[in-house]
């Protein structure tokens, strides 16, 4: 099955996934994400837009539900859309740590993908109105992320073209089948420097469409170039710049 390729977005999609530190509960990596480290970076950008240096255009946090005696290899993912992808730091964020949610996880480093929307469906917004607006959670959804591993000897370029000539069909079919209503890619800008060849952001309004999902999905040949394939499930986003 194939069919029309969805536009690249023009912006970079950085990708930072974080993991907390063993002595770091989930509850305060929360607490410390939300209340110190987001506001902290919704600063940062507001301030880079004064003097003109390029900024965030939006900012979106995902939490990661955990999984009782399957610990996640990651708690969450946070994204920022920047007009080029931000360069490789030569040391990790959080190595000298600037806030306590940087003391809290472990030291994390950006991933800059090229973002594909192909399923645009409207995500629930409620900003506080008597606090500051942002930043504030979302919910109402279930989303499955999946990071992809391109398995050894394979050729990247060939993967994505089967990513999105037939593996995008093939899933938004399925999506629109079983009531999913928003889709998003992400390829790896830099394969070959980066775990991961490519994330997939899959929304569906609730877990019995997801699990529809699972039953009706055909595979179609993109296991050729896939080796590992990370699944983490959430229904909770924290929204930063929206």
């Amino acid at each position: 099955m194939t069919g029309s390729r969805p536009a690249k977005s023009k912006s970079a999609k950085m990708q930072f996934l974080i993991k907390r530190r063993q002595t770091t509960t989930r509850e305060e990596l929360i607490a410390h994400w939300f209340a110190n480290h987001m506001p902290d970076v919704i600063a940062q950008n507001t301030a880079e837009a004064i003097t003109g240096r390029p900024q965030a255009s939006r900012y979106i946090a995902t939490l990661f539900d955990p999984r009782p005696g399957n610990p996640h290899l990651w708690d969450g993912v946070a994204q920022l859309w920047f007009p080029e992808p931000l360069p490789r730091p030569k040391v990790a964020h959080g190595e000298a740590p600037k806030d306590t949610f940087q003391e809290k996880v472990e030291p994390y480093i950006p991933w800059a993908t090229h973002e594909y929307v192909v399923m645009e469906g409207d995500l629930p917004l409620d900003p506080p109105t008597l606090n500051p607006p942002f930043p504030c959670t979302r919910s109402g959804f279930f989303k499955v992320t999946f990071l992809v591993c391109l398995k050894d000897g394979s050729n990247s370029s060939e993967l994505f073209n089967h990513w999105l000539d037939v593996h995008i069909p093939n899933v938004r079919k399925t999506m629109e089948a079983v009531g999913g209503f928003r889709y998003v890619v992400g390829h790896s800008q830099e394969p070959a420097a980066e775990p991961y060849a490519g994330m997939a952001e899959l929304y569906f309004p609730d877990v019995s469409s997801w699990t529809k999902y699972k039953d009706l999905i055909q595979p179609d040949g993109m296991e050729r170039w896939v080796g590992e394939v990370l699944r983490f499930e959430s229904g909770t986003e924290m929204v930063g710049i929206p």
